[in-house]
């Protein structure tokens, strides 16, 4: 009898197919960050997979500094389409016309600090339960530290000391109104599996 044993892309791949349901199936109204950069495009390809031949049954969520190429914005909205996913797009010029969010200023001013804000309103809008990210372990410690199913509380604040273990791919996500979850599907790809994933299957990112 000959061994079955799976490529680290196909065991990253699985993995990430099996995360993508559990959060379809615990949670009511989940959104898929999508910023059409690499790791959105990875992560919204992967939901096509796991859901095929039935469309993503989440919307992609955008949230739009202002500041993206234009490359960026017809990728993501041709994207959108081609794949028949519902897109909403929260804007930081919207929350900084409210008040919630302020401008910076100065020769290094960003407004990706601002996102933050853009997306906590974006959630409470839309009333997500649980937004998926393209987010890795490899990253940065604090990354580190996240679990799949990663509980935010009422105010999107992240409590490291406060997660759910997550022993034998059993997740909890159960939670209190007004709280929600992050789920990264992509935790334990590194920089480098991203990469190869992309070539192996052929993904394109935006023309820039």
């Amino acid at each position: 009898m000959s061994n079955y044993n799976l490529s680290h892309l196909n065991q990253l791949e699985a993995e990430a197919i099996f995360i993508l349901r559990e959060t379809a199936a615990q949670f009511e109204n989940p959104g898929l960050l999508f910023s059409a950069g690499k790791d959105s495009i990875v992560m919204a390809h992967l939901a096509r997979k796991a859901f095929y031949p039935a469309r993503i049954p989440f919307p992609l969520v955008h949230v739009d500094t202002g500041h993206n190429f234009p490359e960026t914005i017809a990728f993501r909205d041709a994207y959108a389409e081609k794949i028949g996913a519902r897109l909403f797009v929260g804007s930081v010029q919207d929350s900084i016309d409210k008040g919630t969010a302020v401008e910076e200023t100065g020769a290094n001013a960003s407004r990706n600090k601002l996102q933050t804000v853009t997306l906590l309103e974006t959630i409470e809008d839309q009333q997500y339960d649980a937004v998926l990210g393209g987010g890795r372990r490899d990253e940065e410690k604090a990354r580190a530290k996240e679990r799949f199913f990663s509980h935010r509380n009422d105010f999107g604040e992240w409590d490291p000391k406060n997660q759910r273990p997550e022993l034998w791919n059993l997740f909890n996500g159960r939670k209190q109104s007004g709280e929600h979850f992050r789920v990264f599907p992509l935790s334990n790809f590194t920089e480098m599996d991203v990469w190869m994933y992309m070539h192996r299957e052929g993904i394109e990112l935006p023309s820039l």
